[in-house]
């Protein structure tokens, strides 16, 4: 029992006082622009009207409402931003966090803000800053708590997220870490991926002061000329006050000093143009005195070297046709270099080297055999020519028969040298042909060092050798046992020259063997293999 403001004495019944949300009488905050609806009822019984009361936390004393209460407002709008908006933040940089409000006219506001450090705190300011950790990320929210109403509250921002790396540590990168005579290189300093930064530079060491101090320098390219050797270092800075960055790694700029001596680069075999498919070395000769030298190149090619003193090229192609240069470096002093040599050009010609094939695949036959002679390359019209030791040249029309690209013999009663010739005039590969009634068995074609070859002997009455069957080269005996073959597993250059072999008094002609280097040759109009 009480009495009210009008000395009515009350009496404690069972009433009971809800909110539209279903909820017994409690704290309830009103949303900003909202309202809540109150409910006052006996318990089971009816007949009832009911005064109503409010007190505010200024007032211990209830005041009767005649009226129902409403508490109104205009909408607002919340937000968190962060000052500078920087998309990355790093450890021991100063940011502002700001709790920002629209709408709402003239009311005065406290704010409490949720953070990755506490629940909930509260400032009189709309933002606090802050030296921040790694420990410093993660979602910051915040709302406006009405000051002189601690019930009205906006809702609660959406949260923004902070993240927080160590200090970061630049990339300084240079162009070139030579300065050629008269020139300069370009270094390139970058705090990535990260913006708002100005960048400084040192020559020397990290102590030194500031190499340049003009403000127009500092500049978000990070990028400066420089023309004196010696060790470059940088540094990022951002902010106000200057928040730096670590020093990056240092690069050592070094000016060069040219050398008299001459450099030139040279093709092995000395072709301009080559097919497809062939060999070609390109070698970096550098003239004067037996300096070490280290090699550097430069070429217009798809295809770039590495920096031998030559390289070859084992299967051209036309990504290998270009301009070709070098330069040469001292291994021991490393400043003086050479001028780079004039440029070569190497032109790969796409369509297919000509060439002369053989069938049966040997350089000797018996007077009786067939033999077939194919020309190969980029050409619809061949000829066949032939040149006996004992005679003049003639065409395979006078000899064999000429079907397409190939010609036909039935019978060699000479020895001869071979070759084909194209509608264009393009000669292939010669090739020495003899007949007899013993051979030796040998390839047509040049063998390149490292591959395995083997010789053989053969009679044209088709008796099978078993033993006693000898192997000369340049007429020096190599082989008298009792193996019927000569068997070289890898050739060198040191096994060119003339074999031939013997069985019970009888002896082969001579037949040339050439031994190419891994560099090939290519030859027109050339014996390649000879008989005697």
């Amino acid at each position: 029992m009480w009495k009210d403001t009008n000395n009515r004495v009350c009496c404690m019944i069972c009433i009971s006082l809800v909110s539209h949300f279903g909820q017994k009488s409690g704290p309830t905050i009103i949303p900003v622009g909202g309202r809540v609806t109150l409910s006052c009822s006996v318990d089971d019984s009816d007949g009832w009207k009911y005064d109503w009361f409010r007190r505010t936390s200024n007032s211990n004393e209830a005041q009767l409402i005649q009226y129902f209460y409403l508490c109104l407002s205009v909408s607002t709008s919340v937000s968190v931003t962060l000052q500078p908006d920087w998309s990355q933040v790093f450890s021991g940089e100063k940011i502002t966090v700001r709790c920002e409000i629209q709408g709402g006219g003239d009311t005065e506001w406290d704010y409490e803000w949720k953070t990755p450090q506490s629940t909930s705190h509260q400032t009189h300011v709309n933002y606090w800053t802050l030296s921040v950790s790694e420990s410093s990320s993660g979602n910051y929210m915040c709302r406006g708590r009405n000051r002189r109403d601690s019930y009205s509250s906006t809702q609660w921002s959406k949260t923004i997220t902070l993240t927080v790396s160590e200090k970061p540590k630049p990339q300084l990168s240079a162009d070139d870490r030579d300065i050629p005579v008269g020139g300069s290189v370009t270094l390139s300093c970058s705090v990535n991926p990260s913006s708002g930064w100005k960048y400084y530079w040192y020559r020397g060491d990290q102590s030194s002061e500031l190499l340049i101090r003009h403000d127009d320098v500092f500049n978000s390219s990070g990028k400066i000329s420089v023309s004196q050797e010696g060790q470059y270092w940088c540094r990022g800075g951002r902010g106000e006050p200057v928040y730096y960055s670590q020093y990056s790694q240092s690069v050592r700029i070094n000016r060069l000093v040219t050398v008299s001596n001459r450099v030139v680069v040279t093709l092995h075999p000395n072709w301009s143009e080559i097919y497809h498919g062939e060999m070609i070395t390109v070698r970096c000769e550098i003239q004067g005195g037996d300096t070490e030298w280290e090699y550097e190149w430069e070429t217009t090619s798809s295809i770039k070297p590495s920096n031998p003193k030559e390289f070859r090229i084992s299967s051209a192609s036309s990504s290998h046709s270009g301009n070709y240069r070098c330069k040469g470096r001292k291994k021991n002093a490393q400043h003086e270099t050479t001028e780079w040599s004039d440029f070569i050009e190497l032109t790969v010609n796409n369509s297919k080297s000509t060439s002369l094939t053989v069938s049966p695949d040997r350089v000797q036959h018996f007077t009786s055999d067939s033999v077939s002679l194919s020309c190969e390359g980029n050409s619809t019209e061949w000829r066949v020519r032939r040149f006996p030791e004992d005679s003049y040249l003639t065409l395979c029309s006078d000899w064999g028969t000429m079907t397409g690209s190939t010609c036909n013999i039935s019978g060699l009663f000479s020895s001869a040298v071979y070759w084909c010739e194209s509608g264009s005039g393009q000669f292939t590969n010669s090739v020495n042909i003899t007949g007899h009634n013993m051979i030796l068995m040998s390839p047509v074609h040049p063998v390149t060092e490292g591959q395995s070859v083997s010789l053989g002997c053969r009679l044209k009455t088709g008796q099978k050798l078993s033993n006693n069957v000898f192997f000369y080269q340049n007429d020096k005996l190599l082989q008298n046992d009792t193996r019927v073959e000569l068997i070289i597993s890898a050739v060198s250059k040191s096994h060119e020259g003339f074999y031939k072999c013997q069985h019970s008094g009888k002896e082969s002609p001579q037949s040339w063997m050439t031994v190419k280097m891994l560099s090939a040759t290519r030859t027109n109009v050339s014996v390649l293999l000879i008989n005697i």
